[in-house]
C-alpha cells in the first residue's frame, strides 16, 4: 500500500500537519491500514526531500504544516493513472504456508485449510455486518464512501480467498485419489500395465473309474 501517495492525496486538498494526517487517512481507510505519527513523518521527510512537499509554516497551535508541490500534483495524478502493476504480487502468508505445507511430515493440509476456512468466513460475515451498518445512512461524506468501498474490497478478498481454499482441497482430493490407482514403481520403470494377480486355481480331484 502506498502511504506516500496516499498523503498526496490528502495534501492535495490543502496543508496539514504530521497528526492530522494520520488521522485524516484512518478516517478514510476505516483504520484498515493505521498508521502512527512516526510513519507519517518518516513519509513526510522522504516526500520533501524528493520535492514532492514542502514545509508551509505553522498553524494558530504551532504545528507544522505541510504542502504538496507542483511536483507533487504531477506525481499523484500519475499515481491515479497508472495501473496498480499486478506482475510483482506482494508475498501472501496464506499461499506460502499451503505452500509449505505441501508434503510437510507430520502436517495435514487439509486440517490447515479447514482452519483458514473457517478464520475466513468469519471475517467475511464481520465485514458483512459492518457494510449493513454503514449502509443503514445514506455515505453524508467522502471519507463514509472511502470507507465503504474500502470494506466492500474485503469482502470480495474474503470471498475470493474462500473460494480458493474450496478449490485447494478438492484439488487434495483429486491428487490423493490419483496416488491411491498409482502403478507399482517397478510397472512405472517398465511402462507396462501390471497384470491383474488372480489366485491360482485348484486342482480339481480326479474321480475314480
Amino acid at each position: 500500500m502506498s502511504i506516500r501517495h496516499g498523503l498526496l492525496a490528502l495534501l492535495e486538498r490543502g496543508p496539514r500537519y504530521g497528526s492530522q494526517l494520520r488521522t485524516e487517512f484512518e478516517s478514510r481507510t476505516g483504520s484498515t491500514w493505521p498508521l502512527n505519527v512516526g510513519q507519517v513523518y518518516t513519509t513526510l521527510s522522504r516526500l520533501e526531500r524528493d520535492g514532492l512537499v514542502a514545509q508551509d509554516d505553522e498553524d494558530d497551535q504551532g504545528h507544522a504544516l505541510y504542502a504538496i508541490t507542483d511536483d507533487g500534483r504531477t506525481e499523484l495524478r500519475s499515481w491515479f493513472e497508472t495501473p496498480v502493476d499486478r506482475s510483482s504480487p506482494p508475498r501472501d502468508e496464506l499461499a506460502i504456508k499451503l505452500a509449505m505445507a505441501v508434503g510437510a511430515p507430520g502436517v495435514d493440509i487439509r486440517a490447515v485449510i479447514q482452519s483458514q476456512r473457517r478464520h475466513t468466513v468469519k471475517a467475511m460475515q464481520d465485514y458483512t455486518r459492518l457494510k449493513a451498518q454503514a449502509l443503514t445512512d445514506v455515505p453524508a461524506n467522502r471519507d463514509e464512501v472511502a470507507w465503504l468501498l474500502v470494506l466492500e474490497q474485503l469482502i470480495f478478498q474474503a470471498e475470493a480467498e474462500a473460494r480458493w481454499l474450496d478449490h485447494c482441497e478438492s484439488r487434495l482430493v483429486r491428487l490423493a485419489e490419483a496416488a491411491a490407482t498409482e502403478p507399482e514403481p517397478e510397472a512405472r520403470a517398465t511402462g507396462r500395465t501390471p497384470a491383474v494377480r488372480t489366485p491360482a486355481r485348484v486342482a480339481r480331484p480326479r474321480g475314480r473309474h
